[in-house]
């Protein structure tokens, strides 16, 4: 089988030719795999929680047919796949130890691989971890990213009564704009939480929804109105902020933290579930290019450098 292959630490992998899969699991017939940030920490071995024996092909996850099957898409994720066994960077790939999870008839292979990893980030935050209110105002940092721009349109489809959309690139923030959002903020200048608050309505946003940490991270509890509700999923801007115990306990503030990787299984599917069908519905929206594996060694360089849209190989 053709697969990206993974022979050194830091270095991009390389197309090659490798026996076909093995394994427990479903035998999965690969059509499309995200490129995700994850996959190039495991490849470059700073992920926390290791990476495969190498050589190893990468790839946390992807869309394909189970062979014998019944021709149905199937979405392969989590079991150690791309991080302590072979990934979907392939045209095979083991479903592992867990059962593939059916996608919804009328999906693009592509865009479901997208939503995976990258769309359930964006939607299990305001949908599972800590639901939406409806009416209340949304601020979605690092909304220029494909996470953010999900996060923009799960806010809306949940029923926010506000969305304002939040990073540092302006161009990028115009595609939230046309997703959804109300309002856009540039995290670049001055009083940032004053501008928070300005495009909030005023009173500061009652949910945060937070990929970056560090300095924006404090500037939006700082706006936060009363009793706000702020989820963390990740620190693209800082590992660390420092938060004083006035701003939480003054504001009865409430932070939760988020990784789909701590999602129960069963709800995990349900919510891939809701969130491709709203996507065959055309309800949500994400940008999608398709690369071959011949060239999977530009496109992790470009996802190392943060690449714009959702970058997707497609074996």
């Amino acid at each position: 089988m053709r697969a990206a292959l993974i022979d050194e630490l830091g270095r991009p992998p390389r197309p090659a030719e490798l026996p076909d899969a093995e394994g427990e699991g479903a035998l999965v017939e690969i059509l499309a795999a995200s490129l995700n940030p994850i996959d190039v920490a495991v490849g470059a071995g700073t992920f926390f929680g290791g990476h495969p024996e190498l050589p190893f092909v990468p790839g946390c996850e992807g869309v394909g047919r189970i062979r014998g099957g019944n021709g149905g898409l199937v979405y392969v994720f989590s079991g150690g796949l791309g991080l302590s066994r072979n990934g979907a960077m392939a045209e095979l790939a083991r479903s592992g130890s867990v059962e593939p999870i059916p996608v919804p008839e009328g999906a693009d292979p592509a865009v479901a691989a997208a939503l995976g990893i990258a769309g359930l980030a964006g939607w299990l935050p305001l949908a599972w971890r800590a639901p939406l209110r409806r009416g209340e105002t949304v601020l979605v940092l690092g909304a220029t990213g494909t996470v953010g721009v999900v996060a923009v349109q799960a806010a809306r489809l949940l029923g926010a009564g506000r969305v304002v959309a939040a990073g540092r690139d302006a161009t990028r923030l115009e595609r939230a704009r046309a997703a959804g959002a109300d309002a856009t903020v540039t995290l670049e200048g001055d009083d940032l939480a004053e501008r928070f608050k300005e495009a909030c309505g005023g009173e500061g946003p009652s949910y945060v929804f937070d990929p970056l940490w560090g300095e924006p991270l404090l500037a939006a509890l700082q706006a936060a109105a009363p009793g706000a509700r702020v989820v963390n999923l990740g620190q693209s801007a800082g590992p660390e902020a420092t938060i004083t115990s006035a701003a939480v306990r003054g504001k009865q503030l409430e932070l939760f933290g988020h990784t789909n990787f701590a999602v129960p299984r069963p709800d995990l599917a349900e919510h891939y579930h809701r969130l491709v069908s709203h996507a065959v519905a055309g309800r949500l929206t994400v940008d999608v290019e398709r690369v071959s594996l011949e060239d999977i060694g530009e496109a992790w360089r470009r996802q190392a450098d943060g690449a714009g849209g959702k970058l997707v190989v497609t074996p």
